[in-house]
C-alpha cells in the first residue's frame, strides 16, 4: 500500500473531547494532535512522508489539547503534539501529557533557548507579535510596547480577544520586563486605546485597518504573509496592502516572540515513528518549507526568511527565557480580567 499524508483523517474538535476513530489510529504511522490549522501543517507533513515513506494523521483539538490526551490515559493514540503558544506547550507539560525526547537529531538542530529545559518541548518556528499600522494614517514607523498604551493612540487600536494565547503570552513576556502592576497598569491602557471592544482574530484587526475603524491593531508576523498571498479570498489581499509591519520593542530594543512546537506524547503507540517526526520538523527542508509557505521565522540557525518576511524589517527576537513567559501566563489571564479588557473602552 502507497503511504500518504492523511490529511482526510483530519476531525475537528472545537471544544474538547470528541470522539476519537480507532480507524485512525491504525491507519497512520504517526498520529498528531494539534491546535495549529492543519493547512498550515500539512505542506511540511507531505513532506515528511514523501521523504520517509510514514503516513500522518493530524486531529485538530482548538481547545482543551492536554485535557484530551489525559482524559484517554495510557491508550491515547497521540504520538506527537504540534502547538502554537509557548504557553499551551507548557501547560501539556505541566499536565504530565509529555516525555523527554534526548540524544535526538532535535535536540541538536533547535537552539537550546527554545528547548523545554527537560527536553519535553521543541520549538520549531517563531512569530513576532507586531503593530499592523494603517499606511495612510500612521506617519511613525517606531512604537514601543509602552506607547501602546499612551494618549496618542486613544480610540485607534483595535485587538482580538486579551484571553487569547497570543496575546496572554505578550502580557506575560511584559510581566517577565516589568512586573505585574506596570503590566496591570499597561494593560488598562491598551483597553482605554481600543477603538472597538476585541472581536475576531489577527486578520480581522488588519481587516479593520482597511475599513477605517481603528489605525493600529496587533498581530502576528506571518499573518500577514498569509493574507498577501491569499488567491483564495483576494480581498485578503487588500487588508494586508493596507497596512505596514511596525517592530515594537521593549526597554532592551527587543520584540517578542512567540513560537510553534512540538512535543512527544507521554504514551506514543508508535515513538519511533514520532521521533523520526520530529527530528524531520527540525531539519532544513521543514525549516525552509515553514518559512517559504508558511512565512515564518525558522528556529534553525542558517536557514533564511522568506523574502517577504525580509521586508517587514529587522527582526531582533526579545531574548527573555520562554518558560519564564510561560510561567505569568496565570498572572497575565487574571490581569485581562480584573481590567474587563474584553469589555472595550471604559474611559
Amino acid at each position: 500500500m502507497t503511504r500518504t499524508t492523511i490529511s482526510a483523517a483530519t476531525i475537528l474538535a472545537a471544544g474538547g473531547l470528541a470522539a476519537f476513530s480507532p480507524a485512525i489510529a491504525s491507519a497512520a504511522d504517526v498520529n498528531i494532535y494539534t491546535s495549529r490549522q492543519p493547512e498550515l501543517i500539512q505542506p511540511v507533513l507531505d513532506a515528511f512522508t514523501e521523504e520517509t515513506g510514514l503516513s500522518t494523521a493530524t486531529i485538530f483539538i482548538d481547545k482543551g489539547l492536554e485535557q484530551r490526551i489525559s482524559a484517554e490515559g495510557a491508550n491515547s493514540p497521540a504520538d506527537v503534539i504540534m502547538t502554537v503558544d509557548v504557553g499551551a506547550l507548557d501547560a501539556a507539560k505541566q499536565a504530565g501529557v509529555t516525555q523527554a525526547v534526548t540524544g535526538e537529531e532535535i535536540n541538536e538542530l533547535i537552539p537550546a533557548e527554545f528547548q523545554d529545559a527537560d527536553h519535553q518541548w521543541f520549538g520549531l518556528t517563531a512569530r513576532g507579535r507586531v503593530v499592523y499600522a494603517s499606511k495612510d494614517r500612521v506617519d511613525t514607523d517606531q512604537i514601543s510596547y509602552k506607547d501602546l498604551a499612551s494618549d496618542e493612540w486613544k480610540g485607534r487600536l483595535c485587538t482580538r480577544s486579551g484571553q487569547h494565547q497570543y496575546n496572554v503570552a505578550l502580557i506575560a513576556a511584559y510581566i517577565e520586563h516589568y512586573g505585574e502592576d506596570a503590566a496591570r497598569e499597561w494593560v488598562t491602557g491598551l483597553r482605554d486605546n481600543l477603538a472597538r471592544r476585541p472581536e475576531g482574530g489577527d486578520r480581522d484587526q488588519a481587516k479593520a485597518i482597511f475599513a477605517g475603524e481603528c489605525d493600529i491593531a496587533l498581530g502576528n508576523t506571518y499573518y500577514v504573509g498569509k493574507m498577501a498571498t491569499n488567491e483564495e479570498e483576494p480581498e485578503q489581499k487588500e487588508w494586508a496592502n493596507a497596512i505596514k509591519v511596525i517592530m515594537p520593542t521593549f526597554d532592551n530594543g527587543k520584540t517578542h516572540a512567540n513560537i510553534s512546537g512540538v512535543a512527544l506524547a507521554k504514551n506514543a503507540p508508535n515513538r519511533e515513528n514520532a521521533v523520526k517526526l520530529m527530528n524531520f520538523l527540525a531539519s532544513d527542508e521543514a525549516q525552509r518549507i515553514y518559512a517559504e509557505i508558511n512565512f515564518e521565522y525558522p528556529l534553525e540557525q542558517g536557514i533564511p526568511t522568506s523574502d517577504l518576511v525580509k521586508s517587514f524589517g529587522d527582526f531582533q527576537m526579545d531574548d527573555i527565557s520562554l518558560s519564564d513567559v510561560a510561567s505569568h501566563r496565570g498572572e497575565a489571564s487574571r490581569i485581562v480580567d480584573e481590567v474587563s479588557y474584553d469589555g472595550g473602552p471604559q474611559s
